[in-house]
């Protein structure tokens, strides 16, 4: 089959995404709401804010913002897991990063199947928080052997998906109407199943054990637990959850409210009690499927992350608060150590940003100005950021935080009171597992800036003036 006629992995994750979008909906009719909330906090903020729409504007970020999802789903074993890498693999979604929830009390350790380059991520920065069940940290041994044998029974693909993926890695890709069958068929592996495959008793000692791993282990599909829209104002949007029937968690995860938004605040609504038939034909309910909203800032260095994590446990420290005003408070206070201004963010290297070409600075590379020679010699941009001649704007975070995981988790599963299981990060494992390293974060938005910055370099050195570095 010619290349030619393969449908693009962007175009697929599109497919996908829309396709789990409308399913969420129809499943989960709060989202429909949440979705029309975050439309018009993003509207409101748009209006409120020029500097900010024409900044996500130069950087392709307006557009994508409609479409921008994340989800979430859990398996629990590592052929699944290995499965879903393959599968994502096909919509151009690669593993980054690796987070150990176990030590925050959730009995699982994660990676992000997402887009990795620049195009893909402006087309569609589709997301699926990917987690695997730990199962050797059920304390309890015949739960456990249990447990293990029920997911060993269970195949949560469908045999044409499983055709589907083995067809498309042997060709290098789909074409347009596999991809639709593709689509449709994985899709049944997040679809919610309301019979379990466990009778009641069974799935009531796993509950004991962590309410996460009945999730997990008790249904025949892992059924995606929810979907995130990225508002631009997180705290508007969390005040007016409730005057349109939402029920918000206690407190906004991550970071405080800022001028220069950084990394990743989350906030959702308490999770559905849904029916479910257990295999003796008990009645009962589960809880795990919830709505999420999220608020996207400025992905952070080593050296600005190293900060975050710091201040982020010296508030931990603090008594817990009632209420969010209460928590926002105090993180605020704490985190007044963290500056907040794209000067001292970009100057002391807490931040990744994307140096582009204004339109003075166009005009100078069209007069030939002899200033521009030394400046391409050094390197050094701060001259020509001080002119107008560049803009630096803020790379956008497009990762997770483990506690802010943990604690929409924990939140959502009534499970707050479980303590941590200690110390128990393992990529190996977990990389053994999904059949490949995770790609590193920091190392990723570390090429995004030089490449904008070797991009420019080009532009002022004549070799690249045809380049549009926008983006």
């Amino acid at each position: 089959m010619a290349l030619n006629v393969f449908m693009s992995p962007d175009d697929i994750r599109t497919l996908f995404s829309d396709a789990m979008s409308r399913m969420y909906q129809q499943e989960v009719p709060q989202y429909s709401t949440l979705m029309k909330l975050v439309a018009e906090v993003n509207h409101e903020t748009l209006d409120a804010d020029a500097q900010l729409a024409q900044q996500l504007a130069a950087n392709n970020e307006q557009t994508r913002l409609s479409v921008e999802r994340h989800g979430a789903i859990r398996v629990g074993s590592a052929a699944e897991l290995n499965m879903l890498r393959r599968i994502f693999a096909i919509m151009g979604m690669a593993p980054v990063s690796y987070y150990d929830l176990s030590s925050a009390g959730v009995p699982v350790h994660s990676t992000a199947f997402r887009p990795v380059n620049e195009t893909s991520l402006q087309q569609n920065p589709f997301r699926i928080f990917t987690s695997l069940l730990r199962l050797e940290l059920i304390a309890d041994d015949d739960l456990r052997a249990q447990a293990a044998d029920i997911l060993a029974k269970r195949d949560i693909f469908t045999s044409k998906a499983r055709l589907l993926v083995s067809q498309a890695e042997a060709v290098g890709g789909l074409s347009a109407g596999q991809a639709r069958q593709f689509v449709s068929e994985i899709l049944e592996t997040f679809r919610w199943h309301r019979h379990a495959t466990v009778s009641l008793a069974s799935y009531q000692a796993l509950r004991q054990a962590h309410p996460l791993i009945a999730d997990v282990v008790c249904f025949a599909g892992p059924h995606i637990n929810h979907l995130t829209p990225r508002t631009l104002d997180i705290d508007a949007a969390q005040q007016k959850m409730p005057a349109m029937g939402i029920a918000p968690k206690a407190v906004i995860e991550g970071p405080p409210r800022r001028q220069c938004p950084i990394l990743l605040r989350q906030t959702s609504f308490t999770a559905l009690d849904e029916p479910v038939m257990f295999t003796d034909a008990q009645a009962g309910t589960h809880s795990a499927r919830f709505g999420e909203i999220e608020q996207r800032g400025m992905a952070l260095t080593p050296k600005g992350r190293a900060l975050y994590d710091d201040l982020l446990n010296r508030a931990r420290q603090a008594p817990a608060a009632e209420n969010n005003t209460e928590h926002q408070h105090q993180l605020a206070e704490v985190f007044a150590q963290f500056p907040d201004d794209e000067h001292s963010l970009r100057v002391q290297q807490l931040g990744y940003f994307r140096y582009q070409l204004t339109d003075a600075g166009r005009q100078q590379v069209e007069l030939h100005n002899p200033q521009l020679h030394n400046i391409v010699m050094s390197q050094d941009l701060e001259p020509l950021i001080q002119q107008g001649w560049v803009c630096a704007t803020p790379i956008t975070y497009e990762d997770f935080l483990p506690v802010s995981a943990a604690g929409i988790f924990q939140s959502n599963l009534g499970s707050s009171h479980y303590e941590a299981y200690g110390e128990n990060a393992n990529q190996t494992a977990f990389e053994q597992a999904l059949g490949c390293a995770v790609l590193g974060e920091f190392s990723l938005y570390a090429k995004q800036q030089q490449d904008s910055i070797t991009q420019l370099i080009d532009i002022l050195s004549g070799e690249d003036t045809a380049s549009d570095i926008s983006s």
